[in-house]
């Protein structure tokens, strides 16, 4: 009986000893395995499943949190760390993402597989793997008991992927709460990148800001066999080209001369002295031209943009119909209002006989790189890695960071993940994955970086 006892004990020391050594980076790569298998596709988001996911953690860490839905199933989740008194930080994230097609994956998109070194699924980059790694400096601060010199609060929302409207959007009108006191917040938006064994960090300080429009054109109707001089389906062809053909006058603002010029210290090739002067740059066509064959994202940097994404007229390929219409994703630099940028459109389509609406305009704001949450930033990224440097980037995509910058909040989109020049991550595309070791890595240094801010 001792020695069955002996036995029992032994065995008993070995399953403890597994589970004080598992560390905080093992359950990550758990946790965003079991995340991605959460669907969460937006439409419709159904986005409470991500709250009952995040609820059940905190219930075991004994963490209080609060829920919110906006509209049924349009789940929120908060919770907070109390400090001292500097101003608050935020950790936010999104919990929906963008739908995929199974068809041209390679494994089932709400799989979670790891392969290769990877783990493939929706949200493995946009935004789950983020989500978690701040899950994940949360719950190490909450662990560690230790004095906080600021409120710390993990803040989980809907709907980023349509607009915000059901998330961070509806948040800030119904539970302002959430964000008294906060003057620091770290989103998606920015990461590493290895380049010639240099690794530079963008933190994304501003963003191209949407103004989604929508073109609608009304003609008289008739048979397709009889076709008339216009038509709402021709007006709207005819208004498509005008923009198409009058692109917008390419110019270089602030944030985006720092972000290339920054880019020219990584660069030894014929595009170094360009990047290093944009402003020089962009006065030769044929160069703008280049650029956007070689970097599409780089090249909308340098002016405003309209995609044409949607499109729809008749119901019958033999009818003329009395409406057709167009929508366009265009996006502008923070630099103006966004009523101005309307106004040029609509002057461009002036007596095209096609009428504009927005659907969607934000504001444009900017954050200041003078912070401690930057600084912190700048500091362990050095330590951690040294060598490499770390830029202000504007992103041409945008993220919630534009609702908490209008509220003064000094936001940046960061991850410290670091990614091979030119890996693809299907960001939005086909076989979305994240590379576990890197993940694994930011998941370290997330937490060392808000240590450093948050732990006097």
């Amino acid at each position: 009986m001792k020695l069955k006892n002996g036995l029992l004990l032994l065995m008993g020391f070995l399953i403890v000893g597994q589970v004080s050594a598992q560390t905080i980076e093992d359950e990550a790569v758990a946790w965003l395995q079991e995340f991605i298998q959460i669907d969460t596709i937006n439409p419709p988001g159904n986005e409470f499943r991500a709250v009952d996911f995040y609820a059940a953690i905190f219930d075991a860490e004994g963490i209080e949190y609060e829920t919110a839905e906006s509209a049924p199933g349009r789940g929120n989740i908060w919770a907070r760390l109390k400090g001292g008194n500097e101003p608050g930080l935020i950790l936010l994230q999104h919990t929906d993402v963008v739908p995929a097609d199974r068809e041209y994956w390679t494994t089932d998109p709400l799989s979670g597989e790891i392969r290769d070194g990877y783990m493939w699924g929706r949200g493995a980059r946009d935004m789950k793997s983020t989500g978690i790694s701040e899950l994940a400096t949360f719950l190490s601060l909450h662990r560690a008991g230790l004095a906080l010199n600021r409120d710390v609060v993990f803040l989980a929302s809907a709907d980023e992927e349509a607009g915000g409207a059901f998330g961070v959007e509806w948040l800030i009108q119904n539970r302002p709460e959430i964000f008294a006191g906060a003057g620091l917040l770290i989103n998606e938006g920015g990461a590493g990148s290895l380049t010639d064994n240099e690794i530079v960090f963008g933190v994304e300080v501003t963003q191209k800001v949407p103004v989604w429009l929508r073109l609608t054109a009304v003609d008289i109707p008739g048979h397709g066999s009889s076709p008339r001089a216009t038509s709402s389906v021709t007006r709207i062809v005819d208004a498509l080209n005008r923009i198409k053909e009058n692109p917008f006058p390419a110019h270089i603002i602030p944030p985006v001369d720092s972000y290339f010029a920054g880019l020219s210290l990584s660069m030894n090739n014929e595009w170094t002295e360009a990047y290093a002067d944009m402003a020089s740059a962009i006065q030769d066509p044929g160069f703008l031209q280049e650029l956007q064959e070689r970097s599409p994202g780089h090249h909308s940097l340098t002016r405003d943009t309209c995609s044409m994404t949607r499109m729809g007229a008749s119901s019958k390929i033999n009818v003329i119909p009395p409406q057709a219409w167009a929508e366009l994703d265009c996006r502008m630099l923070p630099d103006r209002p966004a009523e101005e940028f309307v106004a040029d459109v609509r002057n461009l389509l002036e007596g095209s006989g096609v009428e504009v609406e927005v659907i969607m305009a934000f504001t444009s704001a900017v954050s200041s790189t003078n912070s401690s949450l930057f600084q912190s930033i700048t500091k362990v990224t050095r330590e951690m890695h040294p060598g490499s440097r770390v830029l202000s980037s504007v992103s041409t995509g945008f993220t919630d960071s534009h609702f908490t910058r209008d509220m003064g909040i000094v936001s940046y989109g960061f991850n410290p993940i670091i990614s091979k020049s030119g890996d693809p991550s299907g960001v939005h595309g086909n076989d979305e994955r994240v590379e576990i070791e890197a993940f694994r890595r930011s998941v370290t240094d997330l937490r060392a970086i808000i240590r450093d801010l948050v732990l006097d």
